[in-house]
């Protein structure tokens, strides 16, 4: 079996800012990788600490896939970056919230379907075929879960949580947040920090030549798990027959609809949104 890339599509939430998405994909392997929005200066050279991580993971991740389980592929990729990290960054980070994490979902072949790794909020979208979809991964309770805590500050500050400039607000509380990670309390994400290989999330999907999977980053994953314009199944059938680029105009248009975050609670109006539709042949 082989993988087949039908689609892509990586997204950045403001044109005029660096996409922290990446993808990639092999004949047997694909990632989807989802950098999180820097909260301080830039340690690292690039367009973004989080667009850094995001790159450097996806193509270690490839690079470290042949001849491992996909458990030992993840922690020989997150020990290369937290190797590049200390070698390449301007200064040691005095706070987590300073380090650059990202969330990932990781699929690899085997003989009966394949297996699959995690941190975070990215998913997998798998249709066998005639069945209905299985959504591999943590991304709507993760999803739930940020809406409460976007409301719940929107409600203490008074201030639309996606408007422009309200970020200063908001920002002693996402890097509280964000100094939790790689904690037991606060999660594991992907960085440069090789203890998070003991907590990656894994599973094993079985699956036949013929099924569709859909890797996605939460921000086009928004479309079910925040927009409600489509369940998964739903999503995945129109992945299939209208494409990726039509859904991510229809993602844009519901943002442009509510810019400030009224009806939908977000950080920001737009997130990068980045989804690859891969087929078992």
């Amino acid at each position: 079996m082989k993988l087949d890339v039908l689609d892509s599509l990586s997204l950045p939430g403001d044109p005029a800012k660096a996409n922290d998405d990446a993808f990639a994909h092999r004949d047997h392997a694909a990632v989807v990788m989802d950098g999180a929005t820097g909260l301080g200066e830039a340690l690292m050279p690039g367009p973004s600490d989080a667009a850094w991580v995001a790159r450097f993971g996806a193509n270690r991740l490839m690079a470290h896939r042949e001849g491992n389980d996909i458990k030992d592929a993840v922690s020989a990729a997150l020990k290369d970056a937290e190797n590049f990290f200390k070698s390449l960054r301007r200064r040691v980070p005095k706070e987590t919230y300073e380090l650059p994490f990202s969330s990932m979902m990781f699929v690899d072949l085997v003989d009966d379907g394949f297996d699959a790794a995690w941190f975070g909020d990215c998913a997998a979208l798998v249709a066998r075929p005639g069945e209905r979809v299985e959504l591999v991964g943590d991304a709507m309770k993760k999803r739930a879960r940020e809406r409460d805590r976007v409301a719940a500050l929107a409600k203490m500050t008074g201030q639309n949580s996606a408007s422009s400039g309200v970020r200063e607000v908001f920002l002693p509380a996402l890097r509280a947040a964000r100094n939790m990670v790689n904690t037991e309390k606060g999660g594991w994400l992907f960085g440069p920090d090789a203890r998070a290989g003991e907590h990656v999330a894994t599973g094993h999907i079985k699956a036949n030549v013929g099924t569709h999977i859909l890797l996605v980053t939460d921000g086009f994953l928004a479309l079910a798990s925040d927009y409600v314009r489509y369940d998964v199944d739903a999503l995945m059938q129109a992945a299939i027959s209208k494409g990726l680029a039509p859904l991510g105009k229809e993602l844009r248009a519901i943002e442009d609809g509510d810019p400030e975050g009224v009806k939908f609670p977000r950080f920001k109006k737009s997130d990068d949104a980045t989804a690859l539709l891969l087929r078992i042949g």
